[in-house]
C-alpha cells in the first residue's frame, strides 16, 4: 500500500508539475504575468494523493479512478464561488443548447445555497414559471430524495428529463410555516427571448426575457415593428429586464448598443490576465458573431434620443445588469424597480477535451462609469417597490461570493439616491403593500402596476418638456 501511494504522488506531482510548466510558458508569452508563478505546495499536494489512495483502499465499495478525479476537480471549483463549474460533455452541450434558446426542464435559473438548491428566477411562460415557484424558494426534495448531499449539476439533471415527464418539487418558502409541494411536468423550454408590444400610440415597450445568441436580431426586428405600428411619432419606450437572469454578453453589448451613440462604452472588465481586460463598445465588432450585416443599421434615428424608462428588480442578473448600467450611467435611460441581483463577474468557457470544460470566473464588470456590479447591482433613480413584496434572493446572498475589490461597495446601498427619491428610512405602509398572488404576474399585461407607473413617468416628461417649450415660445 505504502509503495502505490509513493508511486501515486510522483504520478500526480510530475503530472501538476507538468501543469505549471503549460502555464509558465502561457505567462511569458502572454507578458502579462510579470510576477512569477508560486511554488508548487508540495505538503498539500501529497495529503491529496493520501487522502487518493486512502479512498482506492479503504473505501466501502470501490471507487472509479475517473470518478475521483472529476469530483476533485468539481470541489476545486465548486469551492472558489457560486458560479464556477465543473461540465461534463452532457452539461456541456446544454450549455450551448440553452444559450440558443431551447431546452427540456422546468424553466428556473437556480444556484447551490447551504447544500439546498435556491431558485435565482422562474423563466417566463415555462413549467415553472406558471406553477408559482419563485426567486429565493429553497428546493429541499426532489420527488422522494432530498437535495442535501446533491451537487448542483446533480440536482439540475434530475429537473430535467423528457417532455410530458413529472416531477415534485418540496419548496421551503419564507414566510411559509410548512413546506410547499409542486408536481410540475416538463417540457421543452422555448425561450421567446424578446417581446413587444404597443401599450398605446407613442408608447411602446419591450421585454427582454433572456440574452441569447440572436436577441440583438430579435430586439432590432421589435424596435422597427413597434415603430411602424405607431400612428404617431414615438413619445416613449419602456425596457423591462426584471428577472432576466442574463446570458450572452455580445448580445447584451447588441440591446445596449441599438439605444446608446456608437463607439459609447458599454461595459469593461479587469481580471488577471490581459484576455480578461476588456472595454466592449457599442460598435458592431462587439457585438455580431462572426461575418454578416450589422442588423442595428437602418433603425429608426429616433431610437437614439426617444425617452427611456428601464424595469429591473432583484431577478434582474448578469447581461441584463450591464445594459441597465450603460444606459443609467450615459444618462439614456431612467432606471426604475429594486436593486439588481449584483452578479458583476464573468465566466469563461475552458475547453478540457473531451466534450467537457470549466465554467471558470475570471474578471469582473464594471459600468461605464466605473462602478462595479459584483454583489452589489444597479442601484434604480426611481426606487419602486411595487412588484417586490418581499426582499429577494441576491448575489451577496451567495456562499462564496466573489466580493467587489471596492470595499465600500460590497455592501452598501447608494444612500444619496435613495435618499433623492424620498425610500431612505422611510416606514413600509402595510396598506400599500402589494397582495399576495396565487399566480405570478405577467410583466407587461394590465395588473403590471410597475409598467404603468413607467408610462406615466414618460407621459409626465413630455408634459414637462411641452411647458418648457411653450415657455421659451412666449418669453
Amino acid at each position: 500500500m505504502h509503495n502505490f501511494i509513493k508511486k501515486l504522488s510522483l504520478i500526480l506531482l510530475g503530472v501538476a508539475a507538468g501543469v505549471m510548466i503549460s502555464l509558465n510558458f502561457s505567462a511569458v508569452a502572454d507578458k502579462a504575468l510579470k510576477t512569477e508563478l508560486p511554488p508548487l505546495p508540495i505538503e498539500e499536494l501529497r495529503a491529496f494523493t493520501q487522502v487518493f489512495g486512502r479512498i482506492k483502499s479503504d473505501y466501502v465499495e470501490p471507487v472509479d479512478d475517473k470518478k475521483l478525479i472529476t469530483e476533485a476537480i468539481n470541489g476545486m471549483l465548486v469551492g472558489l464561488d457560486p458560479h464556477s463549474a465543473y461540465l461534463d460533455s452532457e452539461e456541456y452541450k446544454e450549455l450551448q443548447i440553452g444559450t440558443q434558446g431551447e431546452f427540456g426542464g422546468l424553466g428556473i435559473q437556480v444556484t447551490m445555497e447551504d447544500g439546498l438548491v435556491k431558485v435565482i428566477s422562474p423563466i417566463e411562460d415555462t413549467p415553472a414559471f406558471r406553477a408559482g415557484i419563485k426567486t429565493g424558494d429553497l428546493i429541499i426534495k426532489l420527488d422522494d430524495t432530498a437535495v442535501k448531499g446533491m451537487t448542483l449539476n446533480e440536482a439540475i439533471k434530475r429537473m430535467r428529463g423528457k417532455p410530458d415527464t413529472s416531477i415534485t418539487l418540496t419548496i421551503a418558502r419564507e414566510g411559509e410555516n410548512e413546506p410547499l409541494v409542486f408536481t410540475l411536468v416538463r417540457a421543452i423550454i422555448k425561450i421567446e427571448s424578446v417581446k413587444a408590444k404597443l401599450v398605446e400610440p407613442g408608447y411602446g415597450y419591450l421585454r427582454v426575457t433572456q440574452f441569447q445568441e440572436h436577441t440583438g436580431e430579435n430586439l432590432a426586428q421589435a424596435i422597427e415593428k413597434l415603430f411602424k405600428e405607431s400612428k404617431i411619432p414615438m413619445k416613449g419606450l419602456v425596457l423591462d429586464l426584471r428577472n432576466d437572469p442574463g446570458g450572452l454578453l455580445n448580445s447584451a453589448v447588441a440591446v445596449s448598443a441599438a439605444f446608446l451613440p456608437t463607439n459609447a462604452l458599454v461595459v469593461y472588465t479587469e481580471g488577471r490576465t490581459s484576455d480578461a481586460k476588456m472595454r466592449l463598445m457599442a460598435s458592431p465588432e462587439y457585438y455580431l458573431r462572426g461575418p454578416g450585416k450589422d442588423y442595428l443599421t437602418g433603425l429608426p434615428p429616433a431610437i437614439k434620443s426617444v425617452p427611456m424608462v428601464t424595469l429591473v428588480n432583484g431577478g434582474s442578473a448578469s447581461a441584463s445588469e450591464i445594459v441597465a448600467g450603460a444606459l443609467q450611467d450615459h444618462k439614456r435611460s431612467i432606471v426604475m424597480g429594486t436593486q439588481t441581483f449584483g452578479k458583476g463577474s464573468v465566466q469563461t468557457i475552458l475547453p478540457l477535451g473531451n466534450n467537457t470544460a470549466i465554467k471558470l470566473t475570471t474578471a469582473r464588470y464594471y459600468t461605464p462609469n466605473g462602478q462595479s456590479i459584483q454583489a452589489k447591482g444597479i442601484t434604480p433613480d426611481i426606487i419602486d417597490e411595487t412588484d417586490d413584496a418581499s426582499r429577494q434572493l441576491r448575489e451577496s446572498d451567495l456562499s462564496r461570493h466573489l466580493r467587489s475589490n471596492k470595499v465600500d461597495e460590497v455592501m452598501k446601498i447608494d444612500a444619496d439616491s435613495q435618499k433623492a427619491n424620498g425610500s431612505e428610512d422611510k416606514p413600509k405602509d402595510k396598506k400599500s403593500t402589494t397582495k399576495k398572488r396565487t399566480t405570478p404576474l405577467e410583466f407587461g399585461s394590465s395588473d403590471d402596476l410597475l409598467l404603468t407607473r413607467a408610462i406615466q413617468h414618460l407621459k409626465d416628461g413630455e408634459t414637462k418638456r411641452k411647458s418648457t417649450k411653450t415657455a421659451k415660445k412666449s418669453s
